[in-house]
């Protein structure tokens, strides 16, 4: 009689190098015979891929948690991620938990589920963060439309704020040969789109092979992708403002697949905060990179991410902020509310900002955001793009976004999932969608769908 598979669920918390990493593990896990399956059934292990960057965060893992523990009782309960590598001992005392990995565990989850059947008490596997050198490559394919690429991993600077070289440890980074390797793997399975991803990704070149230096740096890397004919589009995921050099934003401007979209840490605009939370450019820097930017690509759609409330923030900081932003040629915000994190350097300091205050900040910044949305998306009508359509029907439309990340949607057709379609765009719907006309004439299964003229 055979036996019968193990089942596995997992979830991800926090950001898309989580949803890397989650998505090689799970691969590794079907490899060696365990049955993958939704988190909302029931599985014999359940694996939380946890995120520790705001206190939210530390929520939603107790939440999953609490789900799994429903679901099945007397499931198994794996804990991996940057929660786990900050608070091994404290998470391994919550009921339900079994096994807590860290850093440099969680890879090798497939030898540590046998142990977990005979187990009395919860198991920790993990290390000090300073001992983490190696680098582990991680790509995901769940989605045949888009793939995300781990280029790079941990961090060297130290934001006041920040706990992820605490919980990833220092920069180090993928060699080319590996990352050639992954985009062949990916283009295999029918992706047209890569975002390249990382904790500090504009650090790309740091790191050893063995007794090796590594010798490359970011410019060097996109250059070799450009390159590579298997992939429609690249897109590169947050990048420090004082790493984006010059070179690589001349580079864009006439590439060939990376599209014209840039997000860019802003994180304040008052130069007394961001020596507060030790950022390693003024805000004089910044304005420079946005408009250098414009100047080389006018289309492009630029994001910039925002901390409100920061320790010392008094009203006039968070006012020059809000001008600063007002006045930049940018395309929207993500807004992030302070939150203390144990072991920084900010939950020290002094000058609090309240509760009531942070959300009202905000709130404010959120608007703007809106705003700068709006505005950005009006100065794209008529213009013609190519939209990359996703595989979902929502709600009876197709979506997809534009090489400069403009969201489109149109009526629902099955024959444009996971097509690069050029479109011309009309109009902004009252959800704050982009609509288009498609001039392309689809040709599949030997039917002929045309879409209307211009």
């Amino acid at each position: 009689m055979e036996s019968v598979q193990k089942k596995v669920a997992l979830s991800t918390l926090g950001c898309k190098l989580n949803f890397t990493e989650t998505s090689t593990i799970s691969r590794s896990l079907s490899k060696n015979g365990y049955a993958l399956t939704p988190f909302s059934s029931k599985a014999d292990f359940y694996i939380i891929n946890t995120c520790s960057v705001t206190e939210n965060a530390d929520r939603k893992f107790k939440t999953y948690l609490n789900k799994a523990k429903k679901l099945n009782p007397k499931a198994k309960n794996i804990v991996i991620g940057c929660y786990a590598q900050l608070k091994p001992e404290e998470i391994s005392k919550i009921p339900g938990v079994h096994l807590v990995l860290g850093a440099n565990e969680k890879f090798n989850i497939v030898n540590y589920l046998d142990a977990l059947e005979v187990a009395s008490k919860p198991i920790i596997h993990s290390c000090n963060i300073n001992e983490v050198h190696s680098y582990e490559s991680s790509f995901s394919i769940d989605d045949r439309t888009r793939s995300f690429l781990k280029i790079q991993d941990g961090c060297d600077y130290k934001c006041s704020y920040c706990t992820i070289p605490l919980a990833r440890g220092g920069s180090r980074s993928d060699s080319l040969i590996n990352i050639f390797n992954n985009v062949k793997s990916i283009s295999q399975n029918g992706v047209k789109e890569i975002v390249l991803t990382g904790v500090n990704i504009g650090d790309f070149g740091k790191g050893e092979f063995g007794d090796k230096k590594h010798k490359h740096t970011f410019l060097e890397l996109i250059k070799g992708l450009d390159q590579f004919e298997g992939i429609d589009r690249f897109r590169i995921s947050s990048i420090e403002p004082n790493l984006l050099k010059n070179e690589i934003i001349d580079f864009i401007s006439t590439s060939k697949r990376f599209v014209p979209h840039f997000h860019i840490p802003l994180q304040s605009g008052s130069d007394k905060i961001l020596g507060l939370m030790r950022r390693r450019y003024q805000k004089k820097l910044y304005q420079n990179k946005i408009n250098y930017i414009r100047d080389k690509i006018k289309n492009a759609c630029i994001g910039v991410d925002v901390i409100v409330g920061f320790p010392g923030e008094t009203e006039d900081d968070f006012i020059e902020t809000y001008n600063f932003l007002l006045g930049l040629s940018i395309s929207y915000l993500h807004v992030f509310t302070y939150s203390e994190r144990e072991n920084t350097e900010s939950s020290k300091m002094d000058n609090l900002v309240p509760v009531e205050e942070k959300a009202r900040r905000s709130k404010m910044l959120r608007s703007l955001s809106e705003k700068k949305k709006r505005i950005f998306y009006e100065s794209q009508i008529n213009k013609i793009k190519h939209v990359l359509f996703e595989t979902e029907n929502k709600s009876g439309y197709i979506h997809g976004f534009t090489e400069n990340y403009v969201k489109v949607k149109i009526p629902w057709n099955p024959y444009l999932c996971n097509k690069l379609v050029k479109v011309k765009l009309t109009e902004i719907d009252d959800e704050g969608f982009m609509k288009a006309k498609v001039k392309e004439k689809i040709k599949e299964r030997e039917s002929l769908y045309s879409y209307s003229n211009w």
